[in-house]
């Protein structure tokens, strides 16, 4: 997008723009590709941020491939964007790369499911959801699809029976269709849904309710509407409402709507660096942050365990000692280690016991790059012990 105007070649649009090169512009820049509703601070002070700086970029760690490589080296193979680390609470680094600044909203992707599922816990608290009632006692219209039968609590933890295909780049599969209805893409064809709603209405039920873990990004969406009906609110002012403007941010976030207006619970928030890392910190502190207990201390908690029997493959080779609850994914269950994931490389990682959120925001090339994901998970494992060496 560079030039007055960029030439054809250059622009970013709806067809491009999760693609390199043009997604290294476009997820800092969607409020100027997709419609959004903005999810607003609040009036509230900001809660600062102490700094605590080093350089951090000499760490070295043992990639994927057995060669020695160094944090700075992983931050720029793997198209880092933004990247901050919290030890003790403090500001251990803070990165910007890509002309990405402070205040630059970045696209989340999957990292918005966290974030939901934390406003689902605070609903539970609140009286206003039964996680072991049937959806259908929310939003009546799901007795006509898959999700007939589906209780809160299984599609918190993508365990319901719905068959959806979450094949990506892949025409026609029903991840594809998702990103037509929510405004991600153009419409192919008319005679598709064209909103997210509508959409999660015609999926079929392929297995029993409560099976094995099968990830699924429209069950963040059926959340999304599940909320909206139990508190009458949209979902961008709900989610300000009950967590954004407690947390003390330093910017109003924004969530991408559909032609209906539905915001994409799914992974269409933007958000600025330091604010992701205000709510990682909330999750590493039990859900107590800005001076008050914003998330119920048994909901956190509970997002760092797991049934790790019905913790299949992939994952299960990947993370040997994982699981995925409340829609957070569990690296280590004996250590509580935790992530908020979304594709392209975007991260929020929790390590209760090396007392450290790390925040990484990416555009890479590829949807998912396995090589990508564990040099950075292994990258954050050294800084944990650097920091605690220089912590003794």
């Amino acid at each position: 997008m560079q030039g007055f105007p960029p030439s054809p070649a250059q622009r970013v649009t709806l067809e491009n723009w999760d693609r390199p090169p043009f997604n290294r512009w476009s997820f800092q820049h969607v409020r100027e590709l997709i419609p959004t509703a903005e999810v607003g601070r609040g009036c509230g002070p900001i809660c600062p941020l102490e700094s605590a700086e080093r350089d951090l970029g000499g760490v070295v760690f043992e990639a994927v491939t057995g060669r020695a490589t160094t944090v700075a080296e992983l931050l720029a193979e793997t198209y880092t964007d933004g990247f901050l680390i919290l030890h003790e609470g403090r500001v251990a680094t803070e990165l910007y790369f890509n002309g990405m600044t402070p205040e630059t909203l970045h696209l989340s992707q999957s990292v918005a499911k966290s974030l939901i599922g934390t406003v689902v816990g605070i609903v539970i608290d609140e009286g206003l959801l039964d996680p072991r009632a049937p959806l259908t006692d929310q939003v009546p219209e799901l007795a006509g699809c898959g999700y007939k039968g589906a209780t809160l609590d299984q599609v918190l933890d993508m365990r319901s029976g719905v068959r959806f295909t979450e094949d990506y780049g892949q025409p026609g599969a029903d991840i594809s269709r998702l990103e037509a209805a929510s405004g991600w893409r153009s419409n192919p064809d008319p005679a598709l849904p064209d909103s997210v709603y509508d959409l999660i209405l015609t999926l079929p039920q392929e297995r029993a309710h409560g099976g094995a873990f099968q990830y699924r990004s429209v069950e963040t969406d059926v959340l999304g509407w599940v909320l909206e009906r139990a508190t009458g609110m949209r979902l961008p002012e709900l989610v300000s409402q009950k967590l954004w403007s407690r947390l003390g941010v330093e910017q109003t976030a924004s969530f991408t709507v559909d032609r209906a207006g539905a915001a994409l619970a799914d992974g269409g928030f933007n958000a600025t660096l330091r604010d992701y890392a205000r709510f990682g910190q909330a999750y590493l502190q039990n859900g107590f942050f800005n001076g008050r207990q914003l998330v119920p201390e048994a909901w956190v908690r509970s997002c760092r365990t797991g049934d790790r029997s019905v913790f299949g493959e992939p994952y299960r080779s990947q993370t040997p000692n994982g699981a995925y609850r409340r829609k957070w994914w569990v690296k280590d269950t004996d250590r509580g280690v935790t992530m908020a994931l979304g594709v392209f490389g975007q991260m929020i990682y929790i390590d209760p016991i090396a007392d450290l959120v790390a925040v990484k925001l990416s555009t890479w090339p590829d949807y998912l790059n396995l090589d990508f994901k564990l040099n950075s998970l292994r990258a954050l494992e050294a800084i944990a012990a650097v920091l605690a060496e220089g912590a003794t």
